[in-house]
């Protein structure tokens, strides 16, 4: 009978859903200590070994999920300094302890100051640092090392960011134009955890595209998503907006928006949340065109998403926007499309393409107005 219990019980439990176990993780909680100072000789002057600090070091194609499976507890410590001795006057240093991370891992302390931003492969930073040895200054006894708490921010780096509700078609195109393999269904907040894919070109060259948790107004207050959302746009180099050229509607309980209303949304929650990314470079893509009626709508919004300042006016009061956005293209699609789907890879290739060149020559005016400064302190004097 025992038996026979216990196999009801645990048949009476429910799996859960898949989908909905929490894979993607972008934000962990360490507690890091360095290494003991070692303890001097004052007898003959020995000087105790400094203790081991812990530091981080950014590596490409990590998650911070593989991150955690590798600390048991969460806690890492570093070894303590040797003591001085008869045989050994200094003594050894603590052994360090290094943890490998993602790049793009912001490191805060507790009172969230930033610590350090490991946006490149092999950035390093020490997180504790090991305690001072024992000597004269310290009476010959060994100093603790740092003991805190860190936390690691992680935000995603692509070349392309897609932003848009839920339901607009960012995960169908995504699966279009490159490898990866989001879920795709026909009802909103099907992407509950950003997903990137990669774009191959024939000539070897390769965009990352990542795809984001739709986002609902108020993300910018932390309402939906929110900051988990809008915090991974913050490092992409364009922005690509895809809006349904019929509208949306998150509910019943909701208004139902057409297509230049949802555009004016995107733009308030962005500039609510940090205005600078309203000077991101930006594309804006009209989805659903294959749909009876997607033209007639696409001729009648085009002028006005196409200059969004001379539309203010028709944009209801709690969407107006402060500071608009500038499309550098607006581009009708179909994401089920092959022909436009190709429209769309070669017009994200050619906008970042201008992007680069654009910043080469800025960085190559900066480069000679400093040579220009420094032959001007050191060369001679025209009079």
């Amino acid at each position: 009978m025992v038996q026979i219990f216990k196999f009801l019980l645990k048949s009476s439990k429910s799996p859960g859903r898949a989908h909905f176990r929490p894979t993607f993780l972008d934000t962990l909680r360490l507690a890091v200590r360095g290494g003991h100072g070692g303890n001097g000789l004052p007898k003959y002057g020995g000087v105790g070994g400094q203790g081991g600090c812990v530091y981080l070091v950014a590596k490409e194609g990590l998650t911070l999920r593989k991150v955690v499976q590798g600390l048991k507890d969460k806690r890492v410590a570093a070894s303590s300094g040797e003591d001085s001795s008869k045989a050994s006057i200094f003594g050894r240093r603590g052994v360090d302890q290094r943890i490998e991370v993602p790049v793009g891992v912001q490191v805060y302390d507790d009172q969230q100051k930033l610590i350090a931003d490991l946006d490149e492969h092999e950035a390093t930073c020490i997180v504790a640092g090991g305690g001072t040895g024992g000597c004269t200054a310290t009476n010959f006894l060994g100093r603790p090392g740092e003991n805190r708490t860190v936390n690691l921010d992680l935000k995603l780096i692509a070349d392309v960011g897609l932003v848009g509700f839920p339901n607009a078609g960012k995960s169908t195109l995504l699966k279009a134009v490159s490898n990866a393999k989001p879920k795709i269904a026909a009802y909103p907040f099907t992407t509950i955890r950003p997903q990137i894919g990669t774009i191959d070109y024939r000539d070897l060259r390769s965009i990352t595209v990542a795809d984001l948790p739709g986002l609902i107004e108020g993300a910018h207050a932390n309402f939906g998503m929110g900051h988990k959302f809008l915090k991974h746009i913050e490092r992409t180099r364009l922005l690509v907006f895809m809006v349904d050229i019929f509208g949306f509607q998150l509910s019943p309980r909701h208004p139902h928006r057409d297509c230049l209303a949802n555009v004016y949304a995107l733009n308030k929650e962005l500039e609510l949340y940090d205005p600078s990314l309203l000077e991101k470079p930006s594309v804006l893509l009209l989805n659903k065109m294959d749909k009876e009626g997607a033209h007639d709508i696409f001729t009648k919004v085009k002028p006005l998403v196409s200059d969004l300042a001379s539309g203010l006016e028709q944009c209801p009061e709690e969407l107006r926007p402060k500071q608009v956005l500038k499309f550098d293209s607006i581009v009708p699609i179909s994401a089920m499309n092959s022909s436009k789907i190709t429209q769309v890879k070669s017009q994200l290739r050619r906008t970042l393409v201008r992007l680069a060149e654009k910043q080469f020559l800025a960085d190559e005016d900066q480069v000679k107005e400093k040579l220009r400064q420094r032959v001007g302190l050191v060369g001679p004097k025209i009079t």
